[in-house]
């Protein structure tokens, strides 16, 4: 684990959330310069550190809502880290814990070189990643329905599947395998989903595909060199840490 150990003048701590966030600025010697709660608001933000803004650093937990901060400090070129959630929990956690409290907290881990860095994706390739978490969400949902049909299978102890039942034409008779009409709706219904899902991933994936190759074609076509490695698997934007 990293840790950020660049020494600023000042240190803006933030517990954020989605409509407000508690800020918290201490000096180098860790007094208290601002401390108080306010509503997720840009502008208002960027007045409450202007007075410091010559040499400061801003940092928040890792949690979903933390783009536009980033981005606003980028445009501003303010130092802006990203705090690794699961090591902060660990380094800061403590019985007292409030919004207040834990925005100090942030703020002397920066301090004292202690904050846990987590990687703040670059801002052009946000939307890649996530629309590639979308992809990999849709292809779990038909990963766990084929599942299901194959566990089904297994309960009414029915010869194995011969064939893939996640390829369409493999799935004719499938449903038909079953003599109770609740079980045949059931596998029906499953079947019925994965030719619903699987043109969406299809199309989703087509997109990936020809869009993502503008952020980082050579690093794109090194990845696919490792045997293996597919064109999704190394998409720009893929978030290869988790």
């Amino acid at each position: 684990m990293k840790f950020y150990t660049q020494q600023h003048k000042y240190y803006c701590g933030i517990d954020l959330h989605a409509r407000t966030m508690y800020v918290c600025i201490i000096d180098h010697k860790g007094k208290i310069k601002f401390h108080d709660d306010m509503k997720t608001d840009p502008l208002l933000f960027f007045e409450t550190i202007f007075e410091y803004i010559e040499n400061i650093v801003v940092g928040v937990e890792c949690v979903f809502c933390w783009y536009w901060i980033s981005d606003l400090c980028a445009d501003h070129n303010i130092p802006f880290i990203l705090g690794h959630a699961l090591y902060m929990k660990a380094v800061h956690g403590g019985k007292t814990k409030n919004d207040k409290i834990d925005s100090y907290k942030i703020a002397s881990l920066m301090k004292g070189g202690n904050f846990p860095l987590a990687y703040a994706y670059p801002r052009d390739m946000r939307a890649t990643r996530d629309l590639l978490r979308r992809r990999m969400y849709i292809s779990r949902r038909c990963s766990e329905i084929v599942a299901h049909i194959q566990n089904t299978n297994t309960q009414y102890n029915l010869a194995p599947f011969k064939k893939r039942v996640s390829r369409k034409y493999n799935r004719e008779g499938v449903a038909e395998r079953f003599e109770d009409p609740a079980v045949k709706k059931s596998i029906e219904v499953d079947l019925s989903l994965i030719d619903a899902m699987n043109p969406i991933l299809s199309s989703l994936e087509w997109h990936i595909e020809k869009t993502a190759r503008q952020h980082d074609y050579k690093t794109l076509f090194l990845l696919r060199s490792i045997p293996g490695v597919g064109q999704l698997l190394v998409t720009p934007g893929r978030d290869h840490s988790l």
